[in-house]
């Protein structure tokens, strides 16, 4: 069994410096993000980015992930594959990048809305995004796994919400996906203890309606069981003494859709 590969402070920069990239590849897909819009011309301007950055895809031939991103609109809730669907006025969009530079790996998610959405489902997007900072909140030394699972679904399932349980976050840095699982569920004070040195994904994926999930036959995407729609949010952070070290950013997100 694989154990929790730590990073030196050195090591942390540069996983920083995935993550930024990242961030600003999500930005300038938002950009594009409307109705009309193929999601595979989303894939081929990320793709095109990364490279111009001097990065290179973490998704792409990943497993055999034949894309630079996972794109999963309204009920579809991660590793969706990008295509020549159009988005439409009122759907949400989960976008899903990692990237790898300087052999070092980050990895962050965020959810769009494409024009005016439901006020339901813009409610859905914006106790998501404040669920993953809950869970960032308690991604500090000394606490345990479970806290962030806790706080995520604690403060999901007041409004209502279904926890997707059969994915979760996880450690990332050297590679994609490392040691340990960080479920968005849990008990307070269960789980390993996290230390300093600990790079982790915190990742809520949570439904509008019941929490379950089925796999799709392209062994790829996964939707919600009742057809509802799904958010998914996700920064790459590193543990640290009182306060957690966000590595990754929705800062140049936010500018964009600002503008």
């Amino acid at each position: 069994m694989s154990k929790v590969k730590f990073k030196t402070d050195e090591e942390i920069e540069l996983i920083r410096e995935s993550a930024l990239l990242v961030s600003k590849t999500l930005a300038e897909v938002g950009r594009l993000v409307k109705p009309g819009v193929k999601t595979i011309e989303l894939d081929r301007v990320a793709e095109a980015f990364i490279r111009d950055h001097k990065g290179v895809p973490a998704f792409l031939n990943y497993n055999g992930f034949p894309y630079s991103l996972c794109i999963s609109t309204n009920e579809r809730v991660v590793h969706g594959f990008p295509g020549d669907d159009e988005l439409k006025e009122g759907d949400i969009i989960s976008i899903d990048c990692g990237v790898v530079l300087n052999n070092f790996v980050g990895d962050s998610a965020f959810t769009f809305a494409v024009g005016e959405i439901d006020p339901l489902v813009r409610q859905l997007l914006d106790v998501t995004r404040e669920s993953l900072y809950r869970g960032i909140e308690k991604a500090v030394v000394g606490s345990r796994i479970g806290d962030i699972g806790y706080a995520v679904q604690e403060y999901t399932e007041k409004h209502g919400y279904g926890v997707v349980k059969e994915l979760v976050g996880h450690g990332v840095g050297f590679k994609l996906h490392e040691k340990p699982e960080v479920p968005n569920y849990g008990k307070r004070g269960t789980g390993m203890k996290l230390e300093e040195g600990m790079v982790i994904a915190i990742e809520p994926m949570i439904n509008l309606g019941k929490a379950g999930v089925k796999f799709w036959k392209d062994g790829w995407t996964v939707s919600t069981v009742d057809s509802k729609p799904s958010a998914h949010f996700e920064h790459t952070v590193a543990i640290r003494k009182g306060k957690a070290d966000i590595l990754s950013t929705f800062d140049y997100v936010d500018e964009v859709l600002r503008s």
